[in-house]
């Protein structure tokens, strides 16, 4: 909370909402008239007190994976022994939607596809009731994977006052705290790289709402103003062809930066004008990942398919599989409904068919393409790709959970329950690829508070995993029962977790309360 926010905050009910106590008479009317002197005074006592920099730390996870999209949490504890039956604080039925929870304070916002609107969704933190619902029902739904994706899968952001929800269906979307439309950025239906949906998220930087719109044609980088939704600057990125990842803030040097992943390309760029500053060649072809910072240096960590990952070697073993006129060309309609949702994106031109010309394309763009996990140094401008790279490995990669920097280290999750720890500083591997026993994909990304880092599989096992060590220590392990693609939010002393069919609240020695 900044003090332009203290100073709006006049309401004794505003205040309570927010600092959790009434300010005795701050909003009587004989005392307007002298408010703004005693709240400058106020502010002064607060600052010594630490009062801001506890709730923009401590109490917030504002957007996915929280502050930066970092998934940490300083100061939070939340609790170790959870399960559906142990520490829940309460619990409440939710639609179904892969989006994750964001908090600030005692309201929890997610997003959700139901009743074929694309809605967003207020909850009180202390009991789980539903304060709000607000929905909008689209003209045209973006084409999307019936059981990996969704219309509604990116989380929403808020700063505070507003809450920020993207759909790829319509654009972006801003409520108040009292679930009052405040504005609509209307934006094209969303031609998602392979088909699967829009999976990116809306991230707050300064008074900047940045969306990542990588897509099939039309790719850009687009900064709306928080308080009008009106477009500040948007740069296209003609390069990007596919990219899940949320824009975050890197303190380069110190130089704020954009970073935003794409198809090969890692770029920087000027957040008050959207100008690239830096690109970085030869990562991942198709990019689900977001980049962490920590140390000063930029983290990033990607996995996609490419051409030693073909199932079929070439084009010519591709037809002999799939083209059963065989006419020379595979019909999307010649491919099974659950293997077609998956290929489908191989369709670069989207006229129904996957030709030659398709598959020499996505060949092309696979050769220029590193399954990599790489660490940036700070001070680079231009094309930095062979400059500034401090170290990279290829072992361990992630596909969907970004990685995770925490007390000097990098982890990342693979699918199949695979952990790996490495020295943020030199690369050095502290372990690599050790089991979790919870063999299964990962779509939540891994976040840590309190010396522990929590990982959720897509299956619904929840492994809590000690920081630090030559090898990974499991603290905990739970099933859920069901799937779970959120990734988790640490709130002070609660861990919220959203699974297909819930919404929980943990906290240490609490009981299931419905």
């Amino acid at each position: 909370m900044s003090c332009i926010d203290f100073m709006e905050c006049a309401s004794r009910t505003q205040w309570r909402r927010r600092f959790g106590f009434e300010l005795a008479g701050y909003a009587s009317p004989r005392f307007k008239t002298k408010r703004a002197g005693a709240a400058v005074s106020l502010i002064a006592l607060l600052l010594a007190l630490g009062v801001f920099e506890t709730r923009a730390s401590h109490a917030t996870w504002p957007q996915f994976r929280g502050p930066n999209c970092s998934g940490l949490a300083p100061g939070a504890h939340p609790p170790l022994n959870i399960s559906p039956s142990n520490n829940v604080v309460w619990s409440a039925e939710v639609p179904w939607s892969p989006s994750s929870p964001c908090v600030w304070d005692d309201r929890i916002f997610l997003t959700a596809f139901h009743g074929g609107e694309l809605e967003t969704h207020c909850y009180d933190a202390s009991t789980g009731r539903l304060i709000w619902a607000k929905g909008i029902k689209p003209e045209q739904l973006e084409l999307f994977h019936s059981t990996e994706g969704s219309p509604a899968a990116g989380t929403p952001a808020t700063d505070g006052r507003r809450v920020v929800s993207y759909f790829g269906s319509i654009g972006l979307v801003c409520y108040d705290y009292a679930g009052k439309q405040l504005w609509k950025h209307p934006l094209p239906v969303a031609l998602s790289g392979g088909s699967y949906g829009s999976g990116t998220s809306p991230a707050i930087i300064g008074k900047l709402v940045v969306l990542n719109r990588d897509q099939d044609q039309g790719s850009s980088l687009l900064a709306v103003d928080i308080a009008s939704g009106k477009t500040v600057w948007e740069t296209l990125r003609p390069d990007a062809i596919g990219s899940f990842g949320t824009p975050i803030l890197w303190q380069n040097e110190g130089m704020p930066e954009i970073v935003m992943p794409g198809s090969v390309r890692l770029k920087g760029y000027d957040p008050k004008t959207g100008k690239e500053r830096w690109t970085l060649d030869g990562v991942a072809s198709f990019v689900c990942t977001t980049p962490v910072t920590g140390n000063g240096m930029l983290y990033f960590a990607a996995w996609s398919p490419g051409k030693a990952d073909m199932p079929w070697g070439n084009y010519e073993a591709f037809l002999k599989s799939f083209d059963k006129n065989h006419d020379g060309v595979v019909s999307l309609n010649e491919i099974d409904p659950i293997t077609r949702e998956y290929m489908r994106g191989l369709d670069r031109d989207r006229d129904g068919k996957i030709t030659e010309a398709d598959w020499k394309g996505l060949e092309a763009a696979a050769a220029k393409a590193e399954n990599v996990m790489l660490a940036v140094k700070p001070g680079g401008k231009g094309d930095i790709s062979a400059t500034h790279v401090a170290w990279k490995t290829t072992r361990g990669l992630p596909y969907v959970p970004s990685p995770l920097f925490y007390e000097g280290r990098v982890y990342v999750v693979r699918d199949g329950g695979m952990l790996s720890c490495y020295d943020a500083a030199t690369g050095k591997p502290f372990y690599d690829r050790e089991r979790l026993a919870a063999t299964d994909s990962y779509y939540a990304s891994p976040v840590a508070a309190d010396g522990r880092i929590y990982v959720a599989s897509l299956a619904g096992k929840l492994t809590v995993v000690k920081a630090g060590g030559d090898k990974p220590e499991i603290l905990h392990q739970a099933d859920f029962g069901e799937r779970i693609s959120a990734t988790p939010a640490l709130v002070a002393n609660r861990l919220y977790l959203r699974t297909k069919t819930r919404l929980y609240a943990f906290g240490e020695n609490s009981v299931a309360s419905r």
